[in-house]
């Protein structure tokens, strides 16, 4: 066997956000090496780089403290407005990470609901990015919900035929198919459906690369956390096509030991949110175990 067998998806690892979050976070520390900097809520989802950042005197706090001193940076993910405004009271100067892509869906929400739209979220209500883009839309209007699924509108559907239209954005790490099943079932009940598919580029090309890389793999390793979206749904996308395995690190091999060895042809890809260094990790000890050269 060769390397040959092992390929990795060329849109694997940290997307633009991600990148711009950490690198940002890391040049705020090295400027202001006397002022203290916080992230509220984890930068992004991966341990790893949070353990990382810790280690660079850059913490995570959970809880807006009663009296803030230094900088707190707002994740990729984004706030609701409130948060912001509580940031600002306690004294805190704050840094605005939250992505580009993600501000978008923020304002197509805030847009629809100033329009007197019935405002529906495709994405999952406890995302702190839906959370965030829910708070913006709710500031003008209470017609918004969130949902990831056909029954949990459904039971919005009486409002919903009442209000006669509908706005729809989405979670920018959500699966195409959820929306596309949302959408056919909102133009069932109502005869004015305004959808902006918010699903971010980054997120689109990965789920379709890893949908093609599956389809010629016995095996697909997907890399990323367990609590990352748009990691758990390429495993989710690709799970059907091809074995797919879902693993942390390069120590959750050690369970996949077997099947590795067994399967020929191995692919490769990562969440957004996946440093380079987990994804090399992984595809040494994959290496290693099938005893091939580095």
């Amino acid at each position: 066997m060769n390397s040959q067998n092992i390929k990795l998806a060329k849109f694997a690892g940290f997307c633009y956000g991600v990148k711009r979050a950490v690198e940002t976070a890391i040049r705020l520390k090295k400027e202001n090496p006397n002022k203290n900097i916080y992230v509220l809520g984890d930068l992004i989802h991966n341990m790893d780089v949070i353990q990382e950042l810790d280690s660079l005197g850059i913490k995570t706090i959970y809880d807006i403290p009663q009296k803030g001193d230094g900088i707190c940076i707002v994740r990729s993910h984004g706030e609701a407005p409130e948060v912001f405004n509580k940031l600002k009271e306690v004294g805190f100067e704050v840094v605005d990470l939250t992505c580009l892509d993600v501000k978008k869906v923020q304002q197509r929400a805030v847009e629809l609901a100033q329009k007197d739209y019935f405002v529906v979220i495709v994405g999952k209500p406890d995302h702190p990015e839906v959370i965030a883009i829910r708070a913006n839309a709710k500031k003008y209007s209470n017609k918004v919900i969130v949902s990831s699924t056909i029954e949990e509108i459904e039971r919005y559907s009486n409002e919903i035929k009442e209000h006669k239209k509908v706005g729809v954005v989405v979670q920018t790490t959500q699966m195409l198919s959820t929306l596309n099943k949302i959408v056919n079932y909102l133009n069932s009940i109502t005869k004015e459906v305004l959808i902006y598919n918010t699903i971010c580029q980054s997120t689109a090309m990965r789920q379709v690369e890893a949908k093609e890389l599956a389809q010629n793999s016995d095996l697909m390793v997907v890399v990323g956390s367990k609590k990352s979206a748009n990691t758990t749904h390429l495993a989710e996308i690709i799970k059907d096509i091809t074995k797919t395995i879902h693993i942390e690190n390069d120590l959750d091999l050690e369970n996949y030991i077997d099947l590795i060895q067994k399967s020929k042809n191995i692919g490769i890809t990562a969440g957004a949110s996946t440093p380079q260094n987990i994804i090399n990790n992984v595809i040494d000890k994959i290496k290693q175990e099938r005893k091939i050269e580095k």
